[in-house]
């Protein structure tokens, strides 16, 4: 839609040229209605960092899951708490989702303690909570199969996919992902996405560069090995073989585009024809493939310290959204990568970026124990903040100075629970305002390194835990 046609558009509405719903789509899509993003308002009523946020299929709710275990399911646009109740989980909740064609009542969730549970809403409004199956490690994604409120899947940190069915009593693992480098080394899984064009197709990422691709078709529902062999998979060739990345999540567009953000790299969205077969062990890089393989990319933000999502955003996916360390929400276009909006909505990280089925609309969560929604209601457009320049600068300063420094997995796992820690303790005497000043970025970037350099020379140990205790608050 270009400027200057919106009141085409609605002239077309109302002499019946236009469908009503189709002139919506287009207006919701142009750029204005981004550039007007603007603070809603806030939802308050976890007592610890808000991990996941996602809207019921109508959109009118808004379901939440944190650190304190709760799951809350929200009238976002009243900030009404319509139901609070205990997950039943033992450690944070990672996902929560409901699930559709339920009238809204059967609420599933993952956790850090390998648990997926069902929450079930009576008539009376009291909850009851089931386990349904278990992982042995955290469990980041959960993905709903389409048409039915039956049947979900989980990915988890001990490489295993696993299919749930509500009218059966126990889950069937259907893979296990496993390293390409033939060691047998399970991948340990963040995401996991269903093609919305082919329900058949889903991907998957986790500890290595690669986003994998597969047919439940070919899988054997025993978690065999001989179902570890993706149709496809996706890398940026300057990432292909480092072993020094990681995935944190994945999304498909409506056209099964899909896109990946990496821990402490970029986000890229790749096209269909840009796989590069199921065994990168037999690609050869040469010339002519690595122009094939350009994916566009989204600059700027910074994704090191949690396991952050991306997603789409408008009517037709023509918008990218993602969190960042510096505090602050991003929106791209999609074609072409131009940073369009940049929203300050946590006072230290952004996690979850959640886009209404619908509407214009954005929730946000992170450190913060409170929601923030995002409505385009601003009376003017909203240049991007006039530090901006500086935090991305500081941000990709921070990138290109950890890739510099080589640290052993416990070095960086103490100093990350330490800096934990201190964000904690000083969380209290912050102030509340959501923008977050260059200046202070800075001080916790050179804080963060004399941090990791001073460890690294005295030697600190973590006790040999995982680096990823400390990636999800």
């Amino acid at each position: 839609m270009v400027p200057g046609r919106g009141v085409k558009e609605l002239w077309d509405r109302e002499l019946g040229a236009s469908r009503p719903r189709v002139v919506a789509r287009r207006i919701q899509s142009h750029e204005a209605f981004v550039k007007r993003m603007s603070f809603y308002g806030d939802l308050n009523g976890h007592q610890g960092c808000v991990n996941t946020i996602h809207f019921n299929p109508a959109g009118n709710l808004l379901v939440s899951g944190s650190d304190d275990k709760d799951i809350i399911v929200w009238n976002w646009a009243t900030k009404s708490k319509e139901i609070i109740y205990h997950s039943g989980h033992l450690d944070n909740v990672f996902e929560v989702r409901v699930m559709p064609y339920t009238d809204d009542r059967t609420i599933i969730t993952s956790a850090a303690d390998g648990q997926v549970r069902v929450g079930q809403i009576m008539e009376n409004g009291q909850v009851t909570t089931r386990h349904l199956g278990l992982h042995n490690g955290r469990v980041h994604g959960l993905a709903i199969e389409q048409g039915t409120p039956h049947v979900f899947y989980s990915c988890g940190e001990d490489g295993f996919v696993q299919r749930f069915d509500l009218r059966t009593h126990a889950p069937t693992k259907l893979l296990l992902c496993s390293s390409f480098l033939g060691n047998g080394q399970p991948i340990r899984l963040n995401a996991m996405v269903i093609d919305p064009c082919n329900p058949y197709h889903f991907s998957i990422g986790g500890s290595d560069e690669y986003a994998r691709v597969y047919d439940m078709r070919n899988c054997r529902w025993d978690a065999s090995s001989t179902s570890n062999q993706p149709m496809n998979i996706f890398c940026p060739c300057h990432l292909f073989g480092t072993e020094t990345v990681h995935i944190t999540g994945l999304a498909y567009s409506s056209t099964s585009e899909l896109l990946v953000s990496y821990n402490d790299e970029l986000i890229y969205l790749f096209s269909k024809n840009m796989g590069l077969g199921p065994d990168p062990q037999s690609v050869k890089l040469d010339a002519n493939l690595q122009k094939l393989i350009t994916p566009q990319v989204y600059s700027g933000h910074r994704n090191f310290r949690t396991v952050k999502g991306v997603n789409f955003f408008g009517p037709g996916n023509e918008y990218v959204v993602s969190g960042s360390d510096c505090g602050h929400v991003y929106i791209w276009k999609k074609e072409g990568g131009e940073l369009m909006c940049m929203m300050g909505a946590d006072t230290h990280i952004v996690n979850c970026v959640e886009p209404h089925p619908h509407d214009p609309v954005l929730a946000t969560s992170g450190y913060d124990t409170n929601i923030k929604i995002w409505t385009p209601v601003a009376d003017k457009l909203c240049p991007l903040p006039r530090n901006a320049k500086q935090i991305m600068a500081a941000n990709k300063r921070c990138r290109e100075a950890r890739a510099r420094i080589t640290l052993s997995p416990d070095v960086v796992m103490h100093v990350l629970r330490l800096q934990r820690r201190q964000a904690s303790t000083s969380a209290e005497s912050r102030p509340s305002s959501v923008d977050t000043d260059s200046d202070e970025d800075d001080d916790d970037v050179f804080a963060f390194f004399r941090c990791f350099l001073e460890h690294e020379q005295s030697g600190t140990s973590g006790g040999g835990s995982d680096i990823r205790d400390c990636t999800v608050c």
